[in-house]
């Protein structure tokens, strides 16, 4: 038990004394009969690492019965009204001084369940975090009407029956997968999908399975454009009133009604992005997340968790079957399939190179010459389809990136070196930095006045596909232009990665350009995200379809053989070489200088290695240092409270924090 602050307004007794006594004789204890429990253990929202506990506030005879444990409070805390949450009511404190009283009940509505509770702690030291940043993450803000709404009149009866399970026969254990599911059981599988069959609709049937073993589910999806289409199959799948959706996009009202029902137990699914990662589920039997090497699933705001991490912590936890799934797969599913704590679901080989459409390789050059950035193979595949098309550009500008025609040189702005660049046909070419026009230009390097780009956005690659198809209407997505479903039709889609839309009955061809720029970041990861990235676009080809992929025949030798695992098993035995996530724990550490150089001669683990401090951006010195720190997996956790012990130290000394991130996203 922990203790709280003592402020000048008296201790517990003091507070109660106050209560008249319900008779004129005196008696031992002057208390109502329904105080009980005079102490309220609350966690605080302080902001501060150092003071990462809950504390003990006493209970005014007032608030007795509003006071339940999940409930939200205003405390007074270092001379501040602040938020906190319940925890626990207890009989006495552990606290020597006086306690000082709860000042206010925000709302009884239990917001913050056990479950959820021992979660979110868990998160916070698997991230070396403070308890206050996840349960933000968790409980999203209050809304008073949605809390006085009715509740909704559940939709389906307690019956629950399972619907046909065909889709699940295509995989080897498939089938016994979502049995073992209804059956109240507990499996753990990593699941390579292939086209064909929608993957919402076959995840909505192992939710079902599990809600007829009276358990619930939680479902995460990379963003909202899938929460609107998973949302319309598992209505229909699972029946009205059954699960509810929950992301951060959502207005605050409908989000913290989704969020009640689910806390309340009104509805034992939900369906989400990232943010349901932490729902309030009870009984919960079922997490599941569909292509989990999305970025959007790596939390922005500190302490920077992974919503996949966040899931099979709470499965373990809790007891919770697991089922992640994707076209494609990463290392961190590949390292569990090969450790066996779960079960591979795949198809045979022949059953998924038959799914898969069939995909022709070619580099761009013809007889030896240059390579060409659209090449023939490319135009055959557009004039044989009589569907839609689906071209992937890596990049969606139109010339940003401009370069002399003689000397290849970078073309640079006169007056601030910023490099130049074209938005579109109409517009000038001038500085992205200070916006002014360079026209006309010539080169300093050899006086040239011609510009090209080497680099070719989706919007001038729209216009090119326009002047060799004038029968076709072309459209892009991508940007802040993201195009929802389409109808069927003649046309070609040029989209960002990512931004692909669905066509009804899918494309007759699908058109990846350009995939040495995909590989060209500098980032460990850029082998397995282009490979995402890549395979789901291939997945939205019609069965049947054709596929035309410009680059390195090497290099897209996983796409050929159409298979997502035996890629990821090299990428992990490559992370594995060279002591990277998921075969080590990697953390960043960003801050002042002096700072940087003090931690490297700490001790930490005993095989944390120390790399740096090194600039965060070679680009830019001034954007400050980065420390990382790399150590074996066994010794995460150690690592990960060694951190936490350092951002303590810190917060105490009322230091600035540094930014500490656990396993990055990107590195």
């Amino acid at each position: 038990m922990t203790t709280g602050e003592t402020d000048g307004a008296g201790g517990a007794a003091e507070q109660l004394s106050l209560v008249p006594a319900p008779a004129p004789e005196p008696v031992a204890d002057p208390r109502p009969t329904a105080v009980v429990r005079p102490v309220a253990q609350v966690v605080v929202d302080s902001g501060l690492a150092h003071l990462d506990r809950s504390f003990d506030y006493a209970v005014p005879a007032e608030l007795d019965l509003q006071t339940v444990p999940g409930c939200r409070v205003k405390v007074r805390f270092a001379g501040r009204l602040v938020d906190g949450f319940v925890v626990e009511r207890v009989d006495r404190s552990e606290h020597a001084g006086r306690l000082a009283p709860i000042a206010k009940v925000v709302s009884s509505e239990v917001v913050l369940t056990p479950e959820v509770l021992d979660l979110a702690r868990a998160v916070a030291d698997r991230y070396a975090g403070v308890l206050g940043d996840v349960l933000r993450l968790a409980i999203p803000p209050r809304h008073a009407r949605a809390e006085k709404a009715p509740r909704p009149v559940p939709g389906a009866d307690d019956h629950v029956a399972v619907a046909s399970l065909d889709g699940w026969q295509t995989y080897v254990h498939g089938l016994g997968f979502v049995t073992s599911l209804q059956a109240g059981e507990r499996p753990r599988a990593w699941w390579t999908a292939v086209p064909g069959d929608d993957p919402a609709r076959l995840v909505a049937e192992a939710v079902l399975a599990t809600l007829a073993s009276g358990r619930g589910s939680v479902v995460c999806v990379p963003d909202v454009r899938d929460v609107a289409r998973w949302d319309a199959v598992f209505g229909g799948v699972l029946g009205p009133g059954r699960h509810v959706v929950l992301t951060a996009a959502q207005p605050a009202e409908r989000r913290y009604r989704s969020f009640l029902a689910a806390a309340r137990g009104d509805v034992r699914v939900v369906l989400g992005t990232r943010a349901a990662a932490l729902a309030p589920v009870a009984d919960l039997g079922l997490v599941a997340m569909w292509d989990d090497g999305d970025d959007l699933f790596a939390e922005p705001r500190a302490p920077y968790p992974h919503a996949r991490e966040v899931l099979l912590l709470r499965a373990a936890r809790q007891g919770a079957a697991v089922l992640v799934g994707g076209y494609a797969r990463t290392a961190e599913g590949q390292s569990l399939v090969e450790s066996g704590w779960c079960t591979e679901l795949a198809a045979e080989q022949r059953v998924r190179r038959r799914a898969w459409p069939q995909l022709e390789v070619t580099d761009g050059s013809v007889d030896g010459a240059a390579p060409v950035r659209l090449p023939q193979q490319a135009f055959r595949a557009i004039r044989a389809s009589e569907g839609s098309v689906l071209i992937q550009v890596p990049r969606r500008g139109y010339r940003d990136v401009l370069v002399c025609q003689t000397c290849r040189e970078p073309a640079r702005c006169a007056a601030c070196q910023g490099p130049l660049g074209q938005p579109s046909a109409s517009a000038p070419v001038a500085c992205r930095w200070c916006g002014r026009e360079a026209s006309p230009w010539q080169c300093p390097h050899c006086r040239g006045t011609t510009l090209r780009s080497p680099v070719v956005g989706a919007l001038r690659t729209a216009e090119e596909f326009a002047r060799a198809f004038p029968d076709r209407e072309v459209v892009t997505s991508g940007g802040a232009t993201v195009l929802d479903d389409l109808p069927a039709g003649r046309r070609i889609v040029l989209s960002t990665p990512g931004a692909e839309p669905h066509v009804e009955g899918g494309y007759d061809a699908v058109i990846l350009l350009d995939t040495w720029l995909m590989l060209g970041r500098e980032d460990v990861r850029v082998d397995e995200e282009s490979h995402r990235r890549w395979f789901n676009a291939l997945a939205l080809a019609r069965p049947g379809g054709r596929a035309v992929a410009i680059g390195d025949p090497q290099t897209l030798q996983a796409l050929v053989r159409a298979d997502p695992a035996g890629f990821a098993a090299r990428e992990l035995a490559s992370r594995t070489e060279t002591h990277l996530p998921p075969a080590a724990r990697l953390v960043t550490v960003d801050g002042p200088d002096d700072v940087l150089a003090e931690l490297t001669l700490r001790a930490w683990t005993p095989h944390t290695e120390v790399l740096g401090p090194v600039p965060v951006d070679q680009r830019s010195p001034d954007a400050g240092q980065r420390l990382i720190l790399r150590a074996p997996r066994r010794e995460g956790a150690a690592l990960a409270g060694d951190l936490a012990s350092v951002a303590a130290e810190r917060s105490a000394a009322k230091l600035p924090g540094l930014r500490v991130q656990v396993d990055p996203p990107t590195f």
